[in-house]
């Protein structure tokens, strides 16, 4: 396992941050489009955003922030898909957890659930996806 008090590790963690950054504008924006002009399941819309986001992500998490040369992308990619799925469902929880239980608006129960995945994402994908 990766020592993840490394300022090596801080650094990727920053540009993680940045690229999730970009992706929940990308997240936000499709869930928005699929929501609310679509009329597509709020769920179901948070889902499709989710996954968008999550191959944007991928793309910029392995030229940027990891640097992998992994020639196995196909691999590379579905356990960054894997992650990223076990991510939506963590950030689905918390975002019916926080809009039915503690009766959050949506947008910003999501925006909570984003932050508590970022966490989760960049552990797992740090010391599984982008091994060196």
């Amino acid at each position: 396992m990766v020592d993840i008090f490394t300022q090596e590790v801080a650094y990727k963690f920053v540009k993680f941050g940045a690229v999730g950054f970009s992706g929940v504008f990308v997240d936000f924006g499709f869930t928005y489009i699929c929501k609310e002009w679509l009329k597509i399941q709020k769920y179901v819309s948070n889902a499709i955003g989710f996954t968008i986001a999550a191959s944007s992500n991928y793309y910029l998490n392995r030229i940027w922030t990891f640097h992998s040369n992994n020639p196995e992308i196909a691999v590379e990619y579905g356990r960054f898909l894997l992650i990223s799925l076990i991510g939506l469902l963590i950030n689905t929880l918390v975002l019916w957890a926080l809009v039915s239980k503690a009766k959050f608006n949506f947008y910003f129960a999501k925006l909570l659930a984003i932050g508590v995945v970022t966490v989760w994402n960049f552990v797992v994908n740090l010391n599984y996806t982008f091994v060196a």
